[in-house]
């Protein structure tokens, strides 16, 4: 058989490229993610959608994680005292049960973790194309 030593620096520098492509894609799809995450922060503000959660509550801290820095978009309401023994007076008069809540404009609620494609479906988000 003939030896064929051109074949495996090709091999390699086809692998190099192909997974700094793939590092190159995952950076680009994470980024438009973060921006896409601010812009259904923003528009559930702007529609009037509120989350109400717990500082105990490891759910509401997956949300509030998922959301990243446009979490500070949010209308987030704590509804649990600071002994983390009880309610506030705004979760108990909106009669919260569990956590997170999300309430929607049109009464509807959602009890737990919703993921960005629940959430924008819900509100009618429609992102701007970048």
């Amino acid at each position: 058989m003939l030896a064929r030593p051109h074949i495996r620096p090709l091999i390699i520098v086809l692998v190099i490229l192909i997974a700094a492509a793939l590092v190159a894609g995952w950076y680009n799809y994470t980024r438009g993610q973060a921006q896409d995450w601010e812009g259904l922060a923003k528009h559930l503000t702007e529609q009037g959608v509120v989350e109400y959660g717990a500082f105990w509550c490891n759910h509401c801290k997956k949300q509030k994680e998922m959301f990243g820095s446009a979490f500070q978009y949010i209308t987030y309401i704590e509804s649990s005292t600071p002994d983390g023994k009880g309610q506030t007076e705004a979760a108990k008069a909106a009669n919260i049960t569990g956590y997170p809540t999300w309430v929607f404009p049109d009464g509807s609620r959602v009890v737990g973790v919703m993921t960005y494609e629940q959430l924008a479906q819900k509100s009618r988000y429609q992102p701007t194309t970048k």
